[in-house]
């Protein structure tokens, strides 16, 4: 059963942020499907609630049976109330979570209460597909940092645009599709001015349905953005983080809904420059999970250099582009060694088109 869990947390990764995606299936002793749920919504219900009600609705009692949930239940009072004790005041006398919650407000604690209560705890079913799942969320309470996924789209020679800056399109539409369901999936969008101004995009999910548009972030030391840019979409938080003070244009920004901060570099030869380690700690206060990275050669090569970069979403088009701009601007090297290594943890073919997932080697050893 905590593989049809696992199945409903996924299905709600797109809605649940910042919380985590979670699932939760509640079975009789003799097997029979009593209630499912997936965590909704912020400040709607948990997975947990959710399986409750749905029992409740197909007129099932759960009194003595199991829970399978993919994360701990949570124990705290936050926007919604502690679903431990929603599952004690059911009868459930048995839950199966994959993981403990990496949450120090929680962390455990769920799962004493329960065992307090005389419910049976078992911990570990699933626990890799669900902290995969929540990549993102374990990041920002571990490390403190969210999740940073680069895309980029390219040719097979690893062109993403001509010299003269045409790009549209390297890539199939369905692979343009499947980038827009990676968008969605994340807190936010991140790119930078140069994007902004070479390309004016909406960077929002238009391929694919979504029930949310994730918040956009844009890297502008010097506040260039144009008031009348595509990316002021109605509805859409807009973050954009800069370096040299200017409070008229900050004004500006701010009356069209954006929100501006000021992130300068302090380092030597950073001035004028926003601090991106600085910004991602920041985002994590914010509690954003996930970033997905569309960006130029130039931010892409600066969030690599200085290690903020997680994994890799790339489509690789069969066509060669010769001279054109590449995916990361982070060179010359001198010597091999130099490379960034990485592991491929996913090759799919999306139309014609290749996809693979790769991802920095131990970065999600935390």
């Amino acid at each position: 059963m905590i593989d049809e869990a696992l199945q409903l947390a996924a299905s709600g990764r797109v809605i649940s942020p910042p919380n985590p995606a979670v699932g939760c299936v509640i079975v009789s002793t003799d097997g029979q499907l009593l209630g499912a749920g997936a965590t909704q919504r912020t400040g709607g219900p948990h997975a947990e609630i959710m399986a409750l009600r749905d029992a409740q609705a197909r007129g099932h009692s759960v009194a003595g049976a199991t829970a399978y949930v993919t994360l701990e239940p949570c124990s705290h009072q936050g926007r919604t109330g502690p679903c431990c004790d929603a599952l004690i005041a059911a009868g459930i006398k048995k839950v199966v979570a994959s993981l403990t919650d990496p949450n120090p407000r929680v962390g455990g604690q769920g799962f004493e209460r329960l065992r307090a209560a005389g419910i049976e705890v078992e911990v570990g079913p699933g626990a890799a597909e669900s902290r995969e799942l929540n990549i993102g969320f374990f990041s920002r309470m571990v490390r403190g940092t969210p999740w940073v996924r680069m895309k980029v789209a390219a040719s097979l020679d690893g062109q993403t645009a001509l010299e003269n800056g045409t790009s549209q399109w390297i890539t199939s539409a369905p692979a343009r599709a499947d980038g827009h369901a990676w968008r969605a999936r994340a807190c936010v969008v991140l790119t930078g001015i140069g994007t902004v101004l070479e390309d004016n995009p909406r960077l929002d999910v238009r391929e694919v349905d979504t029930p949310r548009q994730p918040q956009l972030l844009v890297v502008d030391s010097r506040l260039e953005t144009p008031l009348d840019a595509h990316l002021f979409i109605a509805g859409r938080a807009i973050t954009i983080y800069a370096a040299v003070p200017n409070d008229v244009k900050k004004a500006a920004l701010e009356a069209r809904g954006a929100t501006v901060i000021y992130c300068p570099g302090r380092q030597p030869g950073t001035e004028g420059k926003v601090d991106l380690a600085a910004m991602l700690r920041d985002l994590a206060t914010r509690e954003i999970n996930e970033i997905h990275v569309e960006a130029g050669h130039k931010l892409n090569g600066s969030l690599v250099r200085e290690g903020l970069v997680d994994e890799f979403l790339l489509y690789l088009a069969p066509k060669l582009l010769g001279a054109g701009r590449g995916m990361v601007n982070i060179g010359p090297l001198a010597e091999l060694s130099q490379a960034i290594e990485l592991e491929f943890r996913e090759t799919t073919m999306i139309g014609p088109d290749l996809r693979i997932l790769a991802r920095i080697p131990g970065r999600d050893r935390f």
